[in-house]
């Protein structure tokens, strides 16, 4: 698939088919986020590859119980090492880059996703605390999204997006 018709046809799955997603389309869901651009080739990012029920029962739960998390049967947790951009940057890597560097991988993995002819979410509103103990994410590490993944059993039509013309502002002389 052209980058340009993954960009354009790229929607928020939440509804799967049953058919599970290969090991080899995991791999290279990842494989595409981590040739992201990131701060000083820093690359904070962690990817937890979740599958077992109850742990997305407890990531469902730990994001507003938005369920349809736990009926793709793949989620894929992106979480920034907060203390490796810290190392880099001091406050502004932990704080700022490493969130930066793991959205433009997520945005890789969704645009590889679409490629594939899977379909994916990102999901940005959950507890983290409660994620983090689900996962037992250590310290320093900070989940950032959940990325349920799976066949798509929808087709969203296209959300409006705002006018070129609206949102493009050149400088002034």
């Amino acid at each position: 698939m052209d980058l340009f018709e993954a960009i354009e046809s790229r929607r928020s799955i939440r509804a799967y088919t049953g058919e599970d997603v290969s090991e080899e389309d995991v791999r290279r869901l990842i494989d595409a986020a981590r040739k992201a651009p990131s701060a000083g080739n820093i690359q904070p990012w962690e990817f937890i590859v979740v599958r077992k029920p109850e742990i997305k029962r407890k990531l469902a739960s730990a994001a507003l119980n938005q369920t349809f998390i736990e009926e793709a049967p793949v989620v894929i947790v992106v979480c920034a090492d907060t203390e490796k951009s810290w190392r880099g940057y001091g406050s502004r890597g932990a704080e700022l880059y490493c969130i930066q560097d793991t959205a433009a991988a997520i945005e890789n993995l969704l645009l590889a996703s679409c490629a594939l002819g899977l379909g994916a979410c990102w999901v940005g509103a959950f507890h983290e605390e409660g994620v983090r103990k689900a996962l037992e994410i250590p310290e320093g590490v900070r989940p950032v999204a959940i990325i349920p993944v799976g066949h798509p059993a929808e087709r969203p039509k296209p959300r409006p997006k705002r006018p070129l013309e609206e949102i493009i502002h050149y400088e002034r002389y």
